[in-house]
């Protein structure tokens, strides 16, 4: 099975959530999928921030499930196993305004090393607990690619983590939430 760590295993910065959810992990992987983390009012303003603080373009969105709207954004799968595991990634430079996310392909991701980029992969996980238990996972690590990299994307991290892992403190217990109404 493949694991973030064959994507990025040394990493400047990591984080790591999990939920417990009274659900089976497909019900829970579906729930994750399909949920529009943006239908929070308090990520919708977060998200907003972000673009007023770095001068980011305006654009009107539609309400998108998480894995359409990160693909359409650019993301891309570096592993999947349906029910269970997906992992996306991207390079970028993530203290612009305008952030472009540029898919590499698996098989050349780990190795990537194009100079004044940020490699980032995230998961979404779940294993089965016990029957009827999930356990749901949030993984997101993040390396740059140099020196002058790490120093622009530390500086950005500084104080952009705090609007990040609010929005994954958010984001987690309400696709518990919708995960277990919908397995009742």
């Amino acid at each position: 099975m493949a694991s973030i760590g064959d994507f990025i295993p040394e990493f400047d910065t990591r984080e790591r959530f999990e939920r417990r959810v009274k659900a089976p992990p497909e019900v829970v992987m579906r729930t994750a999928y399909d949920f529009d983390m943006q239908s929070i009012w308090l990520i919708r303003a977060i998200v907003n921030a972000r673009k007023v603080v770095l001068g980011g373009t305006w654009e009107k969105r539609r309400p998108r499930g998480i894995v359409d709207e990160t693909r359409g954004l650019g993301w891309g799968t570096l592993a999947e196993e349906p029910g269970r595991l997906l992992i996306c990634g991207a390079v970028c430079q993530p203290w612009f305004g305008d952030v472009v996310f540029t898919p590499i392909p698996p098989e050349d991701f780990a190795a990537y090393n194009e100079p004044d980029q940020v490699k980032i992969a995230w998961t979404l996980e779940a294993e089965e607990a016990e029957p009827g238990l999930t356990l749901f996972i949030h993984e997101v690590r993040a390396v740059a690619t140099d020196d002058d990299a790490r120093r622009k994307f530390l500086k950005y991290w500084r104080w952009a983590r705090f609007g990040i892992i609010a929005i994954r403190l958010l984001l987690l217990p309400a696709i518990k939430k919708r995960a277990e109404s919908r397995s009742t």
